[in-house]
């Protein structure tokens, strides 16, 4: 497993990370497919008679269901094993790491249930993370000299696909979970892009300014206070809301942050979409915000730290800095969420 020191780039050099490199390339190229739901459809599968068992390396690897050694290819199960990456109980086995799909590329993540501290979660918000940074970014938008930074990488979803968009773009990846950083290092270099992951909790190791900033924040209010989901206060909005306030002073002329996360919507109102457009105000910056989706989590409405809340709502905020007219490396996006009001 890959060492690393905080604010240094984490190398890949370990037998055990070149080996998942490998086994992900290996999976792709056998076709390898799979889509990750939400934990609670997760649940409602698993908990279907016949889903007690798996028979196949979906099963296996997207289930996290047991499945027996004869069931899977050799080569893979000795991949897995390799890489100390499979539990056995006698004749079943069960993976350690689960490997889901995102347009052409494989991410490897925590093994579900996604319990412990550490887990590095991929799941649906994940697609609409990097449906949104495809809708705000195109091939000419930052050059060789630009700067695209991905904080709170997790597995790495963000700069994966940006860096697919912009190939020419230095690519940093940030994370306070030293899991995390090396899975988004591993899933990066199986993608093929070139970026670089940093375990910190802030920029000041990034120099200079930054031409895009990513970020996909928890925002659920976690009882376990697991970094991975738990957005804090604001009924789960701080941890976006202190990002924002960290990344924008650092965005550059004619730079964007493309903020992904969730805001609890109080007697029809939306105290993360005031906070931001304030943020946007006193920074002389402009934001667009919208909702992507209405209601997301409802369940959570049952936990009374919710008790005032009416929905949780996902919200794509775009918060841009004038370059003083169209600089060349980001010009107007084709496509886009609309301006908020």
């Amino acid at each position: 497993m890959m060492m690393m020191d905080a604010g240094r780039p984490a190398a890949i050099s370990d037998t055990a990370d070149l080996d998942l490199i490998a086994l992900l390339g290996d999976l792709k190229a056998d076709g390898y497919r799979f889509v990750t739901p939400t934990p609670a459809s997760h649940a409602r599968v698993l908990d279907r008679p016949d889903r007690q068992l798996g028979r196949t390396l979906r099963d296996l690897l997207g289930w996290s269901l047991p499945v027996l050694r004869s069931d899977i290819n050799p080569a893979i199960l000795a991949a897995l094993e390799a890489i100390d990456m499979i539990e056995t109980q006698g004749e079943l086995v069960r993976s350690r790491l689960r490997v889901s799909s995102l347009d052409h590329d494989l991410y490897c993540h925590s093994a579900y249930p996604t319990t412990a501290e550490d887990a590095v979660f991929f799941g649906p918000d994940s697609y609409r993370f990097a449906a949104l940074i495809k809708a705000e970014l195109d091939h000419s938008m930052v050059g060789p000299e630009g700067q695209i930074v991905d904080i709170g990488t997790g597995a790495g979803v963000g700069a994966v696909v940006a860096a697919h968009l912009c190939p020419e773009a230095g690519v940093i990846m940030t994370d306070i979970n030293a899991e995390a950083v090396r899975y988004a290092a591993v899933n990066a270099a199986a993608a093929g892009v070139q970026a670089d992951a940093l375990l910190t909790a802030d920029l000041d190791a990034v120099d200079g300014p930054i031409d895009v900033i990513l970020a996909n924040p928890p925002y659920i209010i976690d009882p376990a206070g697991r970094d991975y989901r738990d957005g804090g206060g604001m009924h789960g909005a701080e941890v976006a809301f202190d990002m924002a306030r960290m990344a924008v002073p650092r965005i550059a002329p004619g730079g964007r942050l493309i903020l992904y996360t969730g805001s609890a919507i109080i007697a029809g109102t939306d105290p993360l979409g005031e906070a931001l457009s304030t943020l946007a105000d006193e920074t002389q910056c402009h934001l667009r915000y919208r909702e992507i989706d209405p209601d997301v989590f409802g369940d959570e409405l049952a936990n009374p730290a919710y008790g005032d809340v009416d929905r949780i709502a996902v919200v794509a905020a775009v918060i841009e800095r004038s370059g003083g007219g169209h600089d060349r490396r980001f010009p107007v996006p084709r496509r886009g969420p609309r301006t908020a009001g």
